[in-house]
């Protein structure tokens, strides 16, 4: 009868698990049957790990909502990059937002206060999971 319960209770928490990460908005990753494209690759942590590190790192200059209007960007020159415009969005390839958010801006040619995140070196996927949250901003004005 424990044995019972105990199976019971775990195929409980998978379901729930299941279930909680295919409909998870706050990633802002697509996970599941829906997921498009290379985002479906990114594992549901890397995914969360790259939301959370959105909102606390690249949100101070980008904001929240991606807009270049972050707390810190008004001491900047230039402006942060405003995310959301869909032709700055076409302009660039994933490898090319990878390599900013791991390597900062002078990576690419472009300003060196944004800067890099050399900690992030041995987590592909969770900047694969921030490369997610930028794109998912270009559908969103």
């Amino acid at each position: 009868m424990a044995r019972r319960r105990r199976w019971a209770v775990f195929a409980s928490r998978i379901v729930g698990a299941t279930m909680m990460l295919s409909m998870c908005p706050s990633t802002g990753v697509v996970i599941g049957a829906e997921a498009k494209g290379k985002d479906a690759g990114i594992p549901p942590a890397a995914a969360k790990e790259g939301r959370e590190i959105f909102d606390t790192r690249c949100s101070v200059c980008h904001g929240k909502e991606g807009k270049g209007d972050g707390p810190g960007a008004s001491g900047l020159n230039p402006k942060p990059r405003n995310l959301t415009d869909s032709e700055w969005q076409k302009s660039v390839d994933d490898t090319y937002i990878e390599k900013i958010i791991q390597y900062g801006g002078i990576a690419v040619g472009k300003s060196a206060m944004m800067p890099s995140n050399p900690d992030l070196n041995a987590k592909p996927d969770v900047i694969k999971g921030i490369r997610a949250v930028v794109r998912e901003l270009g559908h969103h004005k």
